[in-house]
């Protein structure tokens, strides 16, 4: 296809201005169905609360917290990381705060200021009560709350996951840093280009006294770039000691293995449930990795910080936090033909789906009438992410 042809498919898109990223926190115009949430408690940290709650929600409920990165909204990161589609995909609900530039020029989440660093201060008080909004609102299982972020968004991941541990069952940071390195914008940059190493010890006591919780401690997911100049790959080795001291885990991983070919480690407790785990995605840059999922789905399209690696992080990362078990599709089947089975009674209709967040999807109905999931997407002859990022960088409408 033409880039000129793709320009027009693309002013075809119902608003498509959406896409410019300049306020698509609002929703991103149709394309995320995220929708701003107010009044949801206090708020110290100035910060926007963005939600989506599928139809249909596993039981018992969980809820997912992403926070994006510098430069990017909710509404953005959904699009190109796609927690919209798997939390349609697999009944869970999401939460997706949002930076506001009064807070931060660049939008970053504040992750290394002492007022958004601490317990019940600033910005992760904000977030707490988001959550508590969302567990109390959505009738979410306390012991069902996860958050992942990309980059300022993995730094403040780390923040949470040490000033509210109880909060969390686990945690993913990409492209972040670990908790208590930073008091200022000078150590943050250290952090970010050279990532000293600290003693295991040393790492795990930041976390210890950030609040009086001494365990359970959360499960955490570490994933990084190997090729990343804007945040040091050691950040991702320093997290790892970090969570492994906490755990009173050895740093010598129990198991090495390659998943969708990048070496993955693991440690696990004596049960066998893996507490850590840490992918390294050889000769990627910053940002998230995307990629086809186990089920051949394809979560998020490439952008600014979202990088086509062959790895759907968001997919591996919901599985991590043990949400993949269940279907949405699966479950509504399974009730209709229940449903069926009664004498004198209507079948079950399907719930009807909240707009997907899946811009290849919208591409595809406007060409030609095709199944709306991308079933064999990969075998295509090219690859629709880089055409439309390209399209839209030619039209001016993404820098």
């Amino acid at each position: 296809m033409s880039l000129a042809r793709n320009i027009d498919l693309l002013r075809r898109l119902p608003r498509l201005d959406g896409l410019r990223f300049a306020e698509p926190g609002r929703g991103a115009d149709g394309l995320s169905p995220l929708q701003e949430v107010t009044g949801f408690g206090d708020n110290p940290g100035a910060l926007r609360m963005f939600a989506f709650v599928p139809a249909q929600l596993q039981r018992p409920r969980a809820l997912v917290v992403v926070l994006h990165g510098c430069g990017q909204t909710a509404a953005a990161y959904d699009l190109g990381a796609g927690w919209s589609t798997l939390a349609q995909h697999y009944g869970f609900a999401l939460l997706m705060p949002e930076q506001q530039r009064i807070n931060n020029a660049n939008t970053c989440f504040n992750w290394f200021n002492p007022e958004d660093t601490a317990r019940d201060s600033g910005e992760p008080r904000s977030i707490r009560a988001m959550i508590a909004h969302m567990v109390k609102t959505h009738r979410i299982d306390p012991r069902r709350v996860f958050i992942t972020g990309l980059s300022a968004g993995g730094g403040m991941t780390s923040v949470m996951l040490a000033t509210y541990p109880e909060v969390f069952a686990a945690g993913a940071i990409i492209a972040g840093l670990p908790y208590g390195i930073a008091s200022n914008l000078r150590e943050a940059l250290d952090g970010m280009f050279h990532s000293p190493a600290r003693p295991s010890r040393e790492l795990g006591d930041l976390v210890r006294s950030a609040s009086d919780h001494r365990g359970p401690w959360p499960r955490v997911s570490v994933w990084h770039g190997s090729a990343d100049r804007t945040v040091n790959p050691g950040n991702a080795n320093e997290i790892v000691k970090q969570w492994l001291d906490l755990h009173g885990l050895p740093e010598l991983p129990m198991a090495e293995t390659n998943v969708d070919g990048y070496p993955r480690q693991a440690w696990w407790d004596k049960d066998g449930e893996t507490l850590v785990e840490s992918y390294a995605i050889t000769d990627m840059a910053h940002g998230t990795p995307l990629g086809l999922a186990d089920n051949d789905q394809r979560y998020g399209i490439e952008g600014a910080f979202l990088i086509e690696a062959g790895i759907s992080s968001s997919y591996h990362i919901a599985k991590f936090f043990a949400l993949t078990g269940w279907i949405a599709d699966a479950a509504t089947t399974k009730a209709e033909a229940k449903s069926a089975t009664k004498p004198a009674t209507k079948p079950a209709a399907k719930p009807a789906l909240s707009p997907a967040p899946h811009l290849a999807r919208s591409i595809r109905t406007i060409v030609a009438a095709e199944p709306a999931e991308p079933q064999g997407e990969k075998a295509r002859g090219f690859d629709l992410g880089q055409i439309i990022t390209r399209a839209l960088t030619a039209a001016g409408l993404m820098k």
